[in-house]
């Protein structure tokens, strides 16, 4: 299997597999920006700073026209401006709508920047000059699918997830997509039975499994959910960890004893503590530092997103000063048991807070945490003290 295949089926390690044929061939200019962009879409600080020379390799190779351009993304994603990045990607789609490459990487930008219209209207242009009989095909169905239901079109999410099944049982992307259908109508039994026949082909896919978590809880069934997190959650990568986050903050907003979990968790994004590179992974670091109790680390993570405040321009500034930073100290007040500030600084998001990126269950996360912390700041009217003392017990 190649990068680009990998991607296609979203099976196997992508970044693996191009850092191998990097190896092969060291001159290919073609190799070595597959790696580079690989690096470069990562949410991993350390992926992202690697990123940087890789593109300083790829810079001494002989290219063509397409690759410079391709280069040209690369460096706009490297100095932060994931927006012009995207626009060089639509330059080059618009010339080639078959770069496969190209399409990838501008899904995964503009999915970080939360921009799903864009994510829509890219998939939905380039389809017109994908033939079903080309090699892929699969993989632009399953894409548009994703961004259809970003777009609260289920019904035709749905459609083109299915009609991209038929065509590669195994694309994980479109059995994906339509995880999310099912969530987002709120058809958390129809999603179970879906996932049932199809989870025997997952693998190492934990996402999937986060998925049926949830429905899990929809269905009032959090011992279920937290099983899924015992046996299938992985914390090896930043997808994982994010995951598991988001699992265990919904069962503590459910007030459902999740033991020594959030501890763990806490120790597991420690190395992350300081990164403040994504605010989607900052405030996923922060559930599990509020949930363990462990200000120790919330307090570094503060610090560092204030220090990426007082820094250079780049998406990732502006979203940590409108959604990243007071979302994190709203989590952190959340578990201090300051409901009313919890649901101030929630409450103050402005319009643009899916700008921090991920998917909308995801981010559904800030309004089941403002909710809670509304009911919770009516129910214990002077006695929230009490209450935070319970959940920091539990965790």
């Amino acid at each position: 299997m190649t990068a680009l295949q990998s991607l296609l089926l979203q099976r196997g390690d992508a970044q693996a597999l191009a850092r191998d044929a990097v190896a092969r061939a060291p001159q290919s200019a073609a190799a070595q920006l597959v790696e580079a962009v690989l690096l470069a879409c990562s949410r991993d600080r350390r992926d992202f700073e690697a990123a940087g020379w890789a593109y300083a390799r790829l810079c001494r190779l002989p290219m063509d026209q397409r690759e410079r351009t391709h280069a040209a993304a690369l460096a706009a994603a490297i100095d932060g401006d994931l927006t012009r990045a995207c626009g060089v990607y639509d330059r080059i789609l618009d010339d080639e709508p078959a770069d496969v490459l190209a399409l990838w990487a501008a899904h995964i930008l503009d999915y970080y920047l939360g921009n799903p219209e864009r994510l829509r209207s890219r998939t939905s242009r380039v389809l017109q000059h994908w033939s079903p009989r080309r090699e892929g095909y699969h993989a632009v169905l399953s894409m548009h699918a994703f961004a259809l239901q970003e777009c609260g079109d289920y019904g035709a999410a749905e459609e083109m997830a299915l009609r991209a099944l038929e065509l590669e049982p195994r694309d994980l992307r479109a059995q994906h997509a339509l995880l999310h259908v099912h969530e987002m109508l709120g058809k958390a039994q129809e999603g179970l039975r879906w996932a049932t026949g199809h989870a025997s082909s997952w693998e190492a896919a934990h996402h999937m499994w986060w998925h049926v978590a949830l429905f899990m809880l929809a269905l009032d069934r959090p011992h279920a959910a937290l099983a899924i997190h015992d046996q299938r959650l992985r914390q090896d990568t930043l997808a994982e960890l994010i995951d598991a986050s988001a699992l265990l903050w919904r069962l503590r907003l459910a007030r459902f004893d999740v033991g020594v979990r959030f501890a763990a968790l806490a120790e597991n994004w420690a190395p992350y503590a300081e990164d403040a590179h994504c605010a989607f992974n900052d405030l996923h670091a922060m559930m599990a530092f509020a949930g363990a109790a462990r200000w120790d680390l919330a307090q570094r993570l503060l610090a560092a997103q204030e220090r990426r405040l007082a820094g250079p321009a780049g998406a990732n500034r502006e979203m940590t000063r409108l959604v990243g930073y007071p979302a994190c100290r709203a989590i952190a007040l959340f578990s201090q048991g300051d409901f009313r500030g919890t649901e101030v600084l929630l409450r103050s998001l402005p319009p643009v807070a899916h700008r921090v990126g991920g998917s909308h269950a995801q981010r559904d996360v800030l309004a089941l945490t403002r909710a809670a912390a509304l009911r919770y700041s009516r129910k214990f009217q002077g006695s929230s003290h009490d209450f935070a003392s319970q959940t920091l017990a539990a965790a």
